[in-house]
């Protein structure tokens, strides 16, 4: 049976990429109030099933894997794009960069995976070696919808919301904020996947994949992986951003 890889990498963002981040001791009144009213107020209406041609990604072919990644980038912009108009709030796309070096738009990367850089309003993914030898669609894909999670944030002013509070904070209260940030970049992955995964073909049924997400190796920054899961298990089923409101949620669900 195939391994099923999920890097923290790939689960969530890389750190260095993405602004300082931010955290108060009562990370609920972190709470985005900046254009973000519209987008969490989302808990219902229609969410229909996108049909995206994602092709199919061969061993060892990087221009396969690239392939992947556009189509993929091309589904998410538009199930996006969608969900703005539907709230009334005005969506631009992300540069979207597919490299497999170390240099892009927004600098030198480090790491593997993807990364979000929001003063160029850009998501970097980066075509791994563990990608070649075993390209699994789930992992690959989730590269994507991860990171246009915090493309949405940015748009909806939570990341500047969340630099303010994180600059002043404590260590401890920055590590939290830092958990509610990616949780909800992981639950508006979900909330993507319920229109868009038969259109990906996974190639793991959801349930397998949620548990495989629960036995990634944790991190600070990203915290606990069955929360991880939670959050984006919350998404898929709540089929809307309205079930993404990780800022105002109990500690135990995003440490």
């Amino acid at each position: 049976m195939r391994t099923v890889l999920v890097p923290v990498a790939v689960v969530a963002f890389v750190a260095p990429c993405l602004i300082a981040g931010v955290v108060a001791s009562e990370p609920a009144l972190a709470a985005p109030r900046t254009g973000q009213a519209s987008l969490s107020d989302v808990t219902g209406g229609d969410s229909p099933r996108l049909s995206c041609a994602v092709p199919a990604i061969k061993v060892g072919s990087a221009g396969s894997l690239r392939a992947f990644h556009r189509a993929m980038a091309a589904c998410a912009d538009r199930f996006w794009a969608e969900r703005f108009a539907a709230a009334g709030l005005p969506y631009s796309s992300p540069e979207v960069t597919i490299t497999s070096g170390a240099d892009s738009v927004c600098g030198r990367v480090s790491g593997t995976g993807a990364h979000y850089c929001p003063d160029q309003r850009a998501i970097v993914i980066r075509i791994t070696r563990q990608d070649l030898r075993d390209p699994f669609r789930m992992n690959v894909a989730h590269s994507v919808a991860h990171e246009w999670g915090h493309h949405v944030q940015q748009l909806t002013g939570v990341l500047k919301a969340h630099e303010a509070l994180y600059l002043p904070a404590s260590q401890r209260a920055r590590t939290v904020l830092s958990h509610r940030l990616e949780m909800q970049a992981e639950c508006y992955a979900g909330v993507f996947y319920s229109a868009a995964l038969k259109s990906i073909g996974p190639g793991i049924a959801w349930d397998d994949w949620l548990d495989a997400v629960r036995q990634a190796e944790e991190s600070e920054v990203h915290g606990k992986p069955r929360n991880l899961a939670f959050w984006q298990d919350r998404g898929y089923r709540g089929g809307a951003t309205g079930f993404c409101n990780t800022w105002t949620a109990a500690r135990a669900k995003v440490g």
